[in-house]
């Protein structure tokens, strides 16, 4: 079965033992976002 994208960043990130803040730390972005792309929320908008 395909996991999602969110729930595959999700697993991973748990996995690693790392906080949201601490991925976005890593990948210099926001918590914020790191929160949007696990939820599912963040999307491309289309014009």
């Amino acid at each position: 079965m395909m996991e999602k994208l969110n729930e595959r960043l999700l697993y991973l990130r748990k996995n690693a033992n790392l906080t949201q803040q601490q991925l976005a730390d890593k990948l210099h972005i926001s918590n914020k976002t790191i929160s949007q792309w696990e939820t599912g929320v963040s999307q491309t908008k289309r014009y």
